[in-house]
């Protein structure tokens, strides 16, 4: 039987695949270290899990409206405008089963065959997929280690021709940690705006900013309305297992995207949805001292990557992952690429990291090799797992 050829458009996140080769090793009894899957290790707060078995045991359980449950909804619009200084409404909101679907329902939405969307690389797996997916052009913004992985300006005007539709900006970002500049967003909110363009901005790092305080794009006047907010609970609240994200955009463009949901998944299940209420309402110290602790992990292990020959690690400020370059390294061990380097560093150190090409191809010109690391691990799997590193690259 054959398929639908757009299914071959189709690429796939990494980082899954990776964890199913460490599930395996360690099955057969092997000791890995795990830096391969953005995950925090953290469990969800008891006062959030309280409040889905609650909603449960009052039968929270049946369909909902496919925009999300009012009560959430309307969290979500105060919680965005008091953290975006934004005028946002329960009717610009979106609730999904996790983050993933605004991007495969925003993209859905707005880009047409043939049109150009331009997209941060490296960058998260998925943009690119659903660029292809329907049938778009995808054009890598290339990020540069030079600039703390941000873009060069002059580089992306020059990359916006009469069919982009959209740009697509991650801050804080996976993989490299990087956060975009004041500067850096007014250049994408300018070309915006000149161009009619679209923007998805993709901010479900955005309670992981660890050096200034978080910046949206949809505080720069005239961005509001033509930008796609992504947001979620998985990072900020370790809630990955219960799939609760959402979107905020345009009512027009929520009420389109609102329909893609219904035509899909119906809707996101209700009782999680409650959970996610108390989430955003109620008590922030969890969240608050998870962040804390990725900060000092961020220290801990920028500073071990840095004391190891043939690598170098710049300090992110965001998120919960390095990007070192391990050019050096590579060149050491006679070592091809960043792909044979992650190889090696699974099979002889037990180690398991994220390869550059993981998320995206490489850009044109680009000659340096690199990584992901995420520290969503405990501090003595940090400890270990540098100590594994240092081991075998210095061996």
């Amino acid at each position: 039987m054959r398929l639908a050829q757009r299914v071959n458009r189709l690429g796939t996140e990494t980082a899954f695949e990776v964890l199913a080769t460490v599930k395996q090793l360690e099955a057969e009894g092997r000791s890995i270290i795990s830096f391969a899957i953005g995950e925090p290790d953290f469990d969800t707060p008891q006062n959030i899990k309280d409040a889905g078995c609650r909603a449960i045991q009052n039968n929270e359980t049946h369909y909902g409206p496919s925009a999300g449950i009012m009560p959430l909804r309307e969290a979500i619009a105060k919680y965005i405008s008091e953290t975006r200084n934004i005028s946002v409404k329960p009717e610009h909101v979106v609730v999904t089963p996790g983050a993933k679907p605004i991007i495969f329902h925003g993209i859905l939405a707005c880009v047409d065959p043939g049109d150009e969307v331009i997209y941060p690389n490296p960058g998260f797996p998925i943009y690119e997929s659903m660029i292809n997916f329907v049938g778009a052009k995808p054009v890598p913004l290339p990020l540069v280690e030079e600039k703390n992985f941000s873009f060069d300006v002059q580089q992306l005007r020059s990359l916006v021709t009469e069919k982009t539709k959209m740009i697509i900006i991650n801050s804080p970002q996976n993989p490299t940690g990087g956060v975009l500049s004041k500067e850096d967003l007014e250049a994408v909110a300018e070309l915006a705006i000149e161009h009619d363009l679209w923007v998805i901005s993709d901010e479900i790092y955005s309670r992981l900013v660890f050096d200034g305080e978080f910046r949206s794009i949809t505080a720069i006047p005239g961005m509001q309305e033509r930008t796609i907010i992504i947001d979620g609970f998985s990072k900020t609240y370790a809630m990955t297992g219960w799939r609760l994200g959402y979107g905020v955009m345009n009512e027009k463009l929520a009420e389109t995207v609102a329909r893609l949901e219904t035509n899909s998944e119906s809707c996101t299940a209700t009782f999680t949805q409650w959970a996610g209420i108390e989430a955003l309402t109620g008590p922030q110290d969890r969240a608050e001292a998870m962040a804390a602790e990725f900060r000092r992990r961020r220290d801990l292990i920028v500073e071990g990557l840095n004391q190891i020959e043939g690598i170098t690690c710049c300090k992110p400020g965001g998120a919960f992952y390095v990007y070192p370059n391990v050019t050096g390294a590579c060149k050491r061990l006679g070592l091809a690429d960043s792909r044979e380097f992650q190889r090696y560093l699974l099979y002889e150190a037990g180690v398991a990291v994220l390869a550059r090409t993981c998320f995206g191809k490489r850009n044109q010109g680009e000659d340096q090799e690199y990584v992901r690391l995420s520290y969503a691990t405990s501090t003595e799997q940090i400890q270990e797992g540098l100590a594994r590193i240092k081991k075998a690259v210095e061996r």
